[in-house]
Order: structure tokens, then C-alpha cells, then sequence
């Protein structure tokens, strides 16, 4: 069985204490991202890995960090290269070779941020990667992947390349693809409707894909 790891990260909104709870309750691990910590805690949750330079994480957090007794915790220095989420994958892969990452508190906030840490997700090729937020359900596709969704009629679907030459299939929603290219970050696969149990396939590149709102089950292929 694969080995299912919740990196909670350090935007300033953070997802709602029931959907961390639920989501904590599916994986094995939990890894906190600097003031991801402050989202759990905020849950009534703790983790097994704290990674950051502790700069946003509250007083609190902080001190916790400091006495670092209920977690392990990998600090860096704030004057590093590369970002808190980067320096957590790293560390996933260190210490769960193969595991399957689930991300949130990821995607609100900076932009800027916003576009990193996709970039950072997408890189992570060594398993399925999901982001789950409260109103959105994303996986990042590779060529190869699939993700069958059920149980999600009437629901929104979008899907965006994220990668120049990406070739996808999708069948089940309100306006299908065979093999059909989108161009990188275009609009084409924007606010599709789902109509039944819907497969999407990407052949060529990556693409992530969007589920608007929860009430689904996702399986992955």
C-alpha cells in the first residue's frame, strides 16, 4: 500500500480545521511547512515533521519548534536557496521514498507563491500528487496518468497544461477531448461540467486538473 503523506503549507489562508482533520485522518504522515503548523494547531492536530526556517510561524509555533519534543523538525536558515515547500518534498522523499503527497493551505495568498508551489508539486514526480483545499480537489497529471472521478455530476472540471506540448483525453464531462493538444496555460480546458463518471487521461506533458467543490471520490490511474 502506498504511503500517503499530508504537507500541510505555510499560506496565509489555510484550509478549515474539518477538512485538515479529515484529511490528517487519511495519511500516514503529516509534515508541517513553517506556519503550516499554526493551520494544524489551529485543527487541534500536531505533525511528525516541521520544515522551515520558523520566519511566519506564530510565537507559539515557534516555541513548540524550539522545545521540539512531540515532532522532529528540520530548521534552516532564512537565508537559504530554496523555499520552505522545496526543502519539505526533499524531505518526503527522504524519509517515505515513493509516497504520495497530498498538499494544502497551498494555493492561497501570493500569487507569486501560488505558481511556485505548483511548479514545486509538479516536479515531485515520485508518486500521485493532490492538492485539497475546501472548495477545490487538484492532481497534477503526468503523461501516462489518468484520474477517474465518480460520484462529482454537475460538478465544474477544469484542466490547464503546465507544461509546453500537452496531449489529454476526457470523457465523462459535458464537452469531451480525444487526444486533443492545450496549450500551455491556455483556457481550453476551463469550467467543463461533469456528466458521470469522468476519466481524464494525459498522453503528452503534465496538466493539472481542477474539481470544484467537494462531495466526490477520486480514484487514481
Amino acid at each position: 500500500m502506498t504511503c500517503k503523506v499530508l504537507v500541510v503549507c505555510g499560506s496565509p489562508v489555510v484550509a478549515s480545521a474539518d477538512l485538515l482533520r479529515r484529511l490528517a485522518g487519511e495519511c500516514d504522515h503529516v509534515v508541517a511547512v513553517d506556519r503550516g503548523l499554526d493551520a494544524l494547531l489551529g485543527a487541534g492536530l500536531g505533525c511528525d515533521v516541521y520544515v522551515g526556517d520558523a520566519d511566519t510561524v506564530s510565537d507559539a509555533g515557534r516555541a513548540l519548534v524550539d522545545a521540539a519534543e512531540a515532532f522532529e523538525v528540520e530548521r534552516h536558515d532564512p537565508y537559504k536557496d530554496y523555499t520552505d515547500l522545496a526543502l519539505a518534498l526533499d524531505s518526503v522523499r527522504r524519509r517515505w521514498p515513493g509516497a504520495e503527497v497530498i498538499a494544502t493551505c497551498a494555493t492561497g495568498g501570493r500569487p507569486d507563491m501560488a505558481l511556485s508551489v505548483l511548479g514545486l508539486l509538479a516536479g515531485y514526480e515520485d508518486a500521485p500528487v493532490w492538492i485539497a483545499e475546501d472548495e477545490t480537489t487538484a492532481r497534477i497529471l503526468r503523461a501516462g496518468e489518468s484520474w477517474t472521478i465518480e460520484g462529482a455530476e454537475d460538478k465544474t472540471f477544469s484542466i490547464i497544461a503546465i507544461a509546453p506540448g500537452t496531449v489529454v483525453s476526457e470523457h465523462g464531462l459535458e464537452w469531451e477531448l480525444d487526444h486533443s493538444p492545450l496549450g500551455l496555460l491556455a483556457d481550453t480546458g476551463i469550467s467543463n461540467v461533469v456528466k458521470g463518471t469522468a476519466k481524464i487521461d494525459v498522453h503528452q506533458g503534465t496538466a493539472i486538473a481542477f474539481l470544484l467543490r467537494e462531495g466526490f471520490i477520486g480514484t487514481v490511474g
